[in-house]
This record gives structure tokens, sequence and C-alpha cells, in this order.
């Protein structure tokens, strides 16, 4: 099950980011949350769990790390990176504007159900007031709540529910592969839909079905302003009719995009929504890069908080800030106790170079992480050495029990060293490190076929040479980057930078051309059938999903497929470790580093509840809210330095 990624809610949360209730037919008795067991079958439950229950009982109000009483009002300001040319996210072409998502439905769309923000692998009725299937898990049933309704005031109907799955499946290639095992919906009674599956045993599909974002048919299918039939089929930049807590309120095309509260949104009180999105105003301009927005954001009114993901700038950057220094900053660290995800220089398969799992370990062999996080990341970060990083899922040691007996039929399709050592990254910490990885590393490169002639390593047979180039959209990519470079060109891989702007960037990955980009896997406690987008085979050459090495293995196919049928939690820990063991042992990626810490620098106009979900996605802005008493102060109007990062003007009272 794939949660928002981590700092969704404090990244894409922030970089998206009724009628009278008609007379109901007779339902039976939603369960007590308290006790109930909510992967059970047969009964209506409020939430749904991958993992048994919800802290929650019967009831509940609203999380309880929120402030249920915060004050609406004021603006958040924050930035947008390069550009954007939709409010369509649904469709491959085009660069959604923030506020607008796929998945999730950013700030515009409510789905069936919404993920938890505060527990792992569970969700809370949102759209769907209650959810239930069968023993065999071949469908899953939603009761839509009669008071759900999209924001010109028309109820959000079963029409609409199979509308947008039809169409969403259709347009998106992502949707596709998340949903590739439902097989239709229909209404099987007055408010519900059923979703039907063409396998059972996945206990995972209805509780992803709750992910839908859920739109309105009737507007999609209408005319804009001037007469014209409208096409959710193309990208477009008249502003959507939505259903969740905000709407655009305007925009400049590329530059910037305000978001206003709906004040009668109809699910404010909800229990997963009260105490949350309290800002009048959500207010996005566009910046080129991190380093810009950074700049801005000393000088203030551009960005009221930063989730700093640069070690340099957290250690150097904030010196010399005269609002940390008078108290209209706070530079504060929180805990990450949740799992971490695998991020690292992803290695595309698909590219003749990295075809030869060898060469894909020499490169492993070849990066200094230690010497990379001291002089570099000063310290701040550490290694994950597992897909599924601070979790009971990670691989550890040799296979054993049950994860020996998933892996054993394959014994012969995987590196013998997967059965007899546990799997370690090199570590450069003793003086004599570099030149034993790299020389390690250059026996695997001759072992592949490659040999040095001059300082070039190439091909014995082609003449060939080995040739790399890393993929980025930020100048700072080249800082964390050009170690491992210099280290390859030591072994005499022709190694080289190249930094493209962000609409190109999209686009390459999105086609898979590239040999080396970075790459983010954010796991779940319950993985599922996300597990195909990332790494089955189906996925590889499906343009846009986020199988970016180009995995096609017929292993790690069939050990997805014992994740997603697991029977019980013993099964599905067991299947994904033999998952996580397989894909380490491949080398499709060089693991890089994770932050066992949030770094968060935010303007004392902000306030936050003193809790926050620091065990599951960290931080949720959106419980944040500004003080009363904040001086009302917009962003002034940047001009193209500002933009740039050259030259910020002074700043906004804040």
């Amino acid at each position: 099950m794939t949660r928002p990624a981590p700092l969704l809610l404090a990244a894409a949360l922030l970089a998206l980011v009724g009628p009278a209730r008609a007379q109901e037919p007779a339902s039976p008795p939603l369960a007590t949350e308290a006790q109930a067991d909510l992967t059970a079958p047969g009964e209506w439950h409020t939430s749904t769990s991958l993992i048994g229950t919800t802290k929650y009982p019967e009831g509940w109000t609203h999380y309880d790390y929120v402030n249920p009483d915060a004050p609406k009002g004021g603006t958040l300001n924050q930035p947008g990176y390069g550009s954007f040319d939709t409010f369509n996210p649904f469709v491959v072409r085009g660069t959604p504007a923030a506020g607008f998502a796929a998945f999730g439905g950013g700030l515009i769309y409510d789905t069936l159900m919404t993920q938890a923000t505060d527990e792992p692998s569970v969700s809370h009725a949102l759209i769907a007031e209650a959810a239930r299937w069968p023993a065999d898990f071949s469908s899953v049933t939603f009761r839509l709540d009669p008071d759900a309704r999209f924001q010109d005031g028309t109820p959000i109907t079963v029409e609409d529910v199979i509308w947008s799955f039809e169409t969403v499946k259709r347009l998106n290639p992502l949707y596709g592969g998340y949903y590739a095992n439902v097989t239709g919906a229909s209404e099987t009674a007055p408010g519900e839909v059923t979703f039907t599956f063409d396998q059972t045993g996945n206990r995972e599909l209805p509780k992803i079905m709750g992910d839908l974002v859920v739109l309105p048919k009737h507007w999609w299918e209408g005319t804009d302003a001037q007469g014209r039939k409208r096409d959710i089929e193309q990208p477009t930049l008249e502003i959507p009719l939505g259903s969740g807590p905000y709407r655009v309120a305007n925009f400049k095309a590329g530059a910037s995009i305000t978001w206003e509260r709906v004040p009668d949104y109809w699910a404010a009180d909800k229990p997963p929504q009260k105490g949350r999105y309290n800002f009048d105003r959500i207010n996005y301009i566009y910046f080129r890069d991190q380093a810009a927005a950074f700049e801005a954001f000393k000088r203030g009114g551009y960005q009221d908080y930063r989730v700093e993901n640069s070690a340099s700038r957290w250690a150097q950057g904030y010196e010399n800030f005269p609002a940390l220094a008078d108290g209209r900053v706070v530079k504060t660290t929180l805990p990450d106790e949740s799992i971490q995800p695998m991020q690292g220089f992803v290695l595309n398969t698909r590219r003749p170079q990295f075809a030869d799992p060898r060469v894909r370990a020499a490169f492993t062999l070849a990066f200094n992480f230690e010497e990379m996080n001291k002089n570099i990341l000063f310290g701040l970060y550490a290694r994950p050495s597992s897909y599924f990083q601070n979790s009971e899922l990670m691989a550890t040691g040799l296979p054993e029990g049950r994860e020996l007996e998933i892996l054993e039929p394959f014994r012969a399709q995987l590196p013998p060293e997967l059965f007899t050592q546990p799997f370690v990254l090199p570590n450069y910490s003793k003086p004599d490190s570099a030149r034993t990885y790299l020389r390690q590393a250059y026996e695997l490169l001759q072992a592949a076929g490659y040999e040095r002639r001059g300082s070039s390593l190439v091909n014995k047979e082609t003449g060939q040479p080995l040739a790399v180039t890393f993929l980025g959209n930020d100048p700072s990519f080249t800082r964390g980057t050009q170690p491992f470079v210099d280290q390859l060109r030591r072994l005499g891989v022709d190694a080289s930078i190249r930094i493209v702007d962000d609409a190109q960037y999209q686009a390459l990955e999105r086609d898979f051309d590239f040999d080396i980009v970075i790459g983010v896997y954010a796991q779940t406690i319950s993985p599922g059938n996300e597990q195909r987008d990332f790494f089955g085979s189906a996925a590889a050459d499906r343009p846009g999903s986020r199988n970016l090495s180009g995995i096609k293995s017929p292993v790690v196919d069939a050990i997805i497929d014992k994740i997603i049928f697991a029977p019980d939690r013993e099964s599905l820990v067991a299947a994904t470790k033999a998952l996580d063991r397989v894909l380490l042992w491949n080398h499709y990626l060089v693991p890089q580093w994770y932050s066992p810490e949030i770094r968060l620098a935010y303007w004392t106009k902000l306030d936050k509840p003193e809790k926050q979900p620091a065990d599951y996605i960290g931080i949720d802005p959106f419980s944040f809210w500004v003080k009363p008493d904040a001086p009302a102060a917009a962003a002034p109007e940047p001009d193209a330095a500002v933009l740039q990062g050259e030259a910020p003007p002074p700043g906004a009272a804040q």
C-alpha cells in the first residue's frame, strides 16, 4: 500500500498539495472500530486497515495530534519549481500546477476514503461513509455519504465514481497499473458502488480502491464559458470544479497560483479533516530551483516554512540570517521514526552498459558514502541498506525460515551470494578502503568484459568506452553527484553530469531516456500492489511508471505476487524480506542516504500543534495555522531577479 510519500503532506502537501440527508436504505450496523478487525469481511467499516485495527474508537472526532479549534485564516506562502501548464493531472502530457495531484486528489479533489496521516495502512471514511468486502476479497462495496458534494453544491453520485474510475484508469498509466486487476464498477444498491476484481485473495485491493479520486462527471462533460466542450483527455488551464477543501482563486500561467479555502467545504468537520486545512489562502510562486526559493525564504513573504533537504544549506545557509537571529524564524529538528524511503542513483538496465549486474555491483562498490557524508553532507545523514529501512520488513543476515522457503525455488536464478552472505554496503571508513573497493570494482568490470586502454575503460570486443550520464534538474544535484563521478573516472568510466529544466527532466524520466537518475521509493509497513509499478516487468516499458530501473525479472514478479496475495502478516513480512534481498543483490540502484531527522524552518507567523505524526509521515503542514495576530502581508510581486535567486528584494513584513 503506497502511503502519501513522506512529506507529501510536507513537500507535496506543500508542493501540491450540502443537500439535506436523504432517506437511507436500511443497512447493517457499522462495526465498533475500537475493537473491530478492520480486515474482517462482510461488515461495514468506517475505517479500513491492512494490519487489523485503528487507534480511534467509533465516533472519533479528529486526529489526536491536531488542534480541533485551530483558527482559520491567513495566507500560507510556498514555492513552486520550474513552471506549470495544466490543471489536469490525469493525463501524461503537461506539468500540473502546485496543488493538483493525480493520486490523493491534491487540494481540490476528495477520495472515497482518505489515507490516515498518523497510522500506516489505515484509511478513514470521506466520500464513502463505509466499505465492505466478501471473505475472498473478490470485490469491494462503498456506501457513499449522502452529504458528499462538489463545490457547486451538486451531490457526488455513484455515477461520478464509476465515470472517474473508468476515466483515470484509461488516461493515466499509474492508475492503469494500480487498478489493473479491477474489472469493473457498478451500482449495486442506491448510493452503493461495487468494484469487482479478476482475482481473489488480494487483501489490498479493497483498501486501495478507497484511494480513488472522484471527479465531477457533469462538469467535465459540459462546456466552458465560451461554449466549447471540455475534454478531460487534454491539458487545460480552465479552473476545474472540485470537491476538496480548496479551489483555485487566481493564477498566472507558469508563474504563480493562489488557492482559497472553500468556506462551506462539505467534509470540514469529518474526523480526518477536522482541525486541518486552516489557511484561507495558499499562494505558490514559482522559482527556478531550490536555491532561488531559499534566498526568497530568507527575505520573507514568499515561503513561510521549509522542510530543508540540503545538508549544506542547513549547516551553513542559515548563517547571517537576520530573521533567524531576531526570532522571526524558528529553525528546529523533529524526530522521524517512520519507515525510510530508499533513495539512490537508479541504474537504467534498459541501457546496454547496465544490463550486466556485475557492472551495477561495481558502481555500488565505487560509491564512497562516508567521505561524502563527512565532507559534503556535514555528517547529517545515514545510509539505507534496505528498500524498507527502519522496519521489520528489512532483509537482514541470511535468509531463513519462511523467507528461505520463498527464495529456494529460485536459487538457480539468483546470485549465489544471496544465500551465503548478508548484504553489506561498502564502508569507506578505513584509510585503505578506497583502494580496496576500487580494485574490487575494477575486477568486476573486467569480468563483465571491460579493460583499461590508456585512461579509458572500454569494451574488450567493441572498443566502445563505458560512458554514463547522471541526469538532474537542479544545480544542487551536481554537489552531491560530482564526488561519485570523480570516483568512477578513477576507474576509467566516462562519467558526466547533465542538468536540464524541470519540464525536460520529467519528459526524459517518463520515457526512461536516461542512464542514471535519482529515484526515491517510499514504502509502507504493508506493501502490496504498488510493488508492481515499482519493480514489476509489466511496468518496465510503460511510460510514466515508477520502474525506473527497467526491472524485468520473473523472480521479482513471482515474489511480488506472494506479497500481494499474502494470507497473513507473517507471510507478508517473509515475502517482503525476500523481495528486499533480491533487489539489493541485483544492484538496481546505488543507495544514497536518508535523514533520521526532519529539518524544519518556519516564520513565526505560523503556529502548529506540539505533537506531530513523527512515526509515520513526520509532519502534517495542514495541521498548522496562521496566528490570528500575525500581520496580514501578501508576498511582494517578484521580479526576474527574485525568481532566478540572484538578488531578492526586501521581503514583506511577517
